[in-house]
């Protein structure tokens, strides 16, 4: 960062697959907009379609929440949130197996993510996002949520 702007490598695929140690090749890249309050999600797709997915905010700030749903997985049921923003450049990797969902902090976000298959409407699954079996912490605005008619 200087004067001028800023320079970002956002995605390199030779120090990610080092870094996880493994083979990841992304087929397809997603891009939303959503406004403030906005909660998207828990969605996967199942099999053959499962899809591993790399998310980034390029605009905004969101709550960023991955659930494994590998019921042979010692994590089965257990979810990790974290604040991905345009302004600390965090990504968050979700394995196949994982649903994923976001929540909108700012008056708006731009999400892009990688995904490792492509979309299939017919493989498209949702798991509630206030679902008790997994107690996901939503940092909900003033308990306001915004949702699409198959997150309801």
């Amino acid at each position: 960062m200087d004067d001028r702007g800023f320079f970002l490598e956002s995605f390199n695929s030779s120090k990610f697959n080092e870094a996880l140690n493994l083979d990841i090749h992304f087929v397809q890249d997603n891009h939303s907009y959503s406004k403030k309050g906005v909660l998207r999600g828990l969605h996967y797709q199942a099999a053959p379609f499962s899809q591993g997915k790399l998310v980034r905010v390029v605009e905004g700030e969101v709550w960023d929440v991955a659930l494994d749903i590998r019921e042979n997985s010692a994590s089965f049921g257990k979810w990790f949130g974290l604040n991905l923003s345009a302004n600390n450049f965090k990504q968050l990797w979700i394995p196949e197996g994982f649903a994923h969902g976001f929540y909108v902090l700012s008056d708006f976000a731009q999400v892009e993510y990688k995904a490792t298959n492509f979309y299939s409407p017919d493989h498209e699954r949702t798991i509630h996002w206030k679902n008790n079996l997994f107690n996901i912490e939503w940092p909900l605005i003033n308990d306001f949520v915004f949702l699409s008619s198959r997150d309801n």
